[in-house]
């Protein structure tokens, strides 16, 4: 087998490892929105060769560790299921990952910065705007107020979203780049 079939049979799996494992550890007690939701869609769109990758796994995985916190968390979690919030979060994975093809070929630690910044405000006012279309007065009232309540609610949740993206996409690109450094399967663009 040549390099090159080598990194096309070994890419796809470390990479599609690392964006399961990242979107596994929602299992792991945290801070509100400190999740991996934007950094595995944007690792995605910058590591996977094929644009259908790189938009199915992060939302495979996804969609995986939404289902486990259902099982896990049981009636409370399965609510989250049921509501427009919900596909508000997956069309941002989605957009995230279009946002990493940014990246492709050209990551580095300033335009990770950059871009986790840009995934982190997308999520932030995507979803605060699903949760202002879907809000019943009466329940949230902040968000039945207008559109500017909502995101004046929704603000002390997107420090920790800044923080989880920050933090996941060091782990995933960085993590990465240590790994392309010791695997030279690795070091060409991945299937």
């Amino acid at each position: 087998m040549t390099q090159s079939a080598r990194s096309l049979a070994i890419g796809p799996l470390v990479l599609s490892g690392m964006i399961l494992l990242a979107a596994l550890s929602r299992l792991l007690p945290h801070p509100p929105n400190f999740s991996p939701i934007e950094a595995v869609a944007l690792f995605g769109g910058a590591y996977f060769a094929k644009r259908a990758w790189a938009v199915a796994v992060p939302l495979v995985a996804m969609a995986i560790s939404d289902l486990v916190l259902g099982l896990v968390n049981g009636g409370t979690y399965l609510d989250y299921f049921l509501n427009a919030h919900f596909l508000s979060i997956y069309a941002c994975i989605a957009l995230c990952t279009l946002l990493g093809f940014g990246l492709r070929g050209r990551v580095n630690g300033l335009r990770v910065l950059g871009y986790s910044l840009a995934g982190s405000v997308l999520f932030f006012l995507l979803t605060n705007f699903a949760v202002w279309v879907t809000a019943n007065p009466t329940l949230a009232p902040a968000c039945g107020a207008g559109l500017g309540a909502c995101y004046i609610a929704g603000l002390p949740f997107f420090q920790w979203t800044l923080l989880g993206t920050l933090f996941y996409s060091a782990i995933l690109f960085g993590g990465f780049a240590l790994l392309r450094a010791r695997i030279p399967q690795l070091r060409a663009q991945t299937a």
